[in-house]
């Protein structure tokens, strides 16, 4: 398995002084996961429009599910050029890059299917077309794309409220309403974007950071915005993988959200010990679980014990996720966006049980 190494120098380092070099090698998936993956996948394929885009139950979040689906396809190895599903792959970002608007938003504000969560489409759109940019060789092609990413994290500075966050929509159209899952998206997909030498502004970033620190609690957990009651161990797993996402390793803050999330989640979930956005929550739980492998806890937290590590993930979770899968390669899912359908389940279901390959640089140690 081809491992994709664009990865942003400073990120990388850090990350490799914490964790260690990388594996000799990184495809290391069992063969009934594999063929989980299999089954998985194929169901996308054949669920595929012909203009290249995904939906949900009446037509619901193409961009998002599209740009899901679509990071399903890249974690299996398929490119813009070459593997199994390239011609999938190629589709989708004719798709979303013909939905971008002058704006730089990726999505239709006036299409009655996405404009009340158009920016969640917008992040997901932008991550997969930056971990795509970063693999485009065509000369045309990847201007149109440079061009595409560039006006997307224009948009997201100016969609970003005055508190730092992002809400459903732009803070132009939201009255500056904001939260925290949408935050996460844009600035993982920021992250992603600077990987791959788009210019990203500190600002965006900083501020973005200071909201997810505001939407903490003295014990670590994140809540769903900045002064609401109520912690949300989802939005804490994901503010993990954000941090991870955007180098910070070590410091004092992602250590809280990552003791947080631990108690809260552990390492149950996958279709055993199902809990309310349990697919969100792993989808970003893995991939701390993954950036951590089996070392990171003891060198984040030396001395402590039973702390999270990839193969205790692993044992807990895929041998359910798996079990879960129906017979025509879906996954049933336990969160409000499930019932749009079950590409947005299956999709992140893929993208978990495909970390081991280590293709993808937004998710590798």
């Amino acid at each position: 398995m081809k491992r994709r190494t664009f990865l942003a120098g400073s990120a990388a380092a850090g990350l490799l002084r914490l964790l260690g070099p990388l594996p000799a090698h990184a495809d290391d998936v069992s063969p009934d996961v594999q063929k989980a993956i299999n089954k998985g996948l194929e169901y996308l394929n054949k669920t595929q429009y012909k203009d290249g885009h995904f939906e949900g139950n009446g037509g619901m979040y193409p961009v998002a599910l599209s740009a899901l689906a679509g990071m399903a396809f890249l974690m299996e190895g398929s490119t813009l050029r070459e593997g199994k599903y390239s011609d999938n792959v190629r589709r989708i970002v004719d798709y979303l890059m013909e939905r971008t608007q002058k704006s730089g938003l990726i999505g239709n504000p006036n299409n009655f299917q996405e404009n009340q969560r158009y920016t969640y489409g917008h992040g997901f759109g932008l991550l997969f077309l930056a971990c795509v940019y970063g693999e485009e060789e065509e000369n045309d092609r990847r201007k149109k794309l440079e061009d595409v990413l560039t006006r997307a994290v224009d948009f997201c500075g100016k969609a970003q409220t005055s508190r730092g966050g992002w809400g459903y929509v732009s803070a132009a159209d939201s009255g500056d309403f904001d939260e925290g899952s949408v935050t996460i998206t844009q600035l993982q997909a920021l992250r992603a974007a600077r990987n791959v030498g788009i210019v990203v502004p500190k600002d965006t970033i900083n501020k973005a950071r200071k909201y997810l620190e505001d939407s903490t609690t003295s014990s670590g957990g994140v809540l769903y915005r900045p002064g609401q009651p109520g912690e949300r161990p989802a939005l804490t797993a994901a503010a993990v993988a954000c941090g991870f996402s955007v180098g910070e390793y070590d410091s004092a803050i992602v250590k809280k959200w990552l003791k947080s999330a631990h108690q809260s989640i552990g390492t149950l979930g996958g279709g055993s010990g199902r809990f309310g956005h349990d697919e969100y929550a792993h989808f970003y739980f893995s991939q701390a679980a993954y950036t951590l492998g089996d070392e990171g806890w003891a060198k984040l937290f030396p001395g402590a014990r039973d702390g999270l590590t990839w193969t205790r993930y692993k044992e807990a979770n895929f041998k359910n996720m798996v079990a879960a899968q129906n017979e025509d390669g879906t996954w049933t899912g336990n969160s409000p966006w499930a019932r749009f359908g079950a590409v947005y389940t299956t999709a992140i279901y893929l993208c978990i049980l495909q970390l081991d390959k280590g293709v993808l640089p937004i998710y590798q140690r």
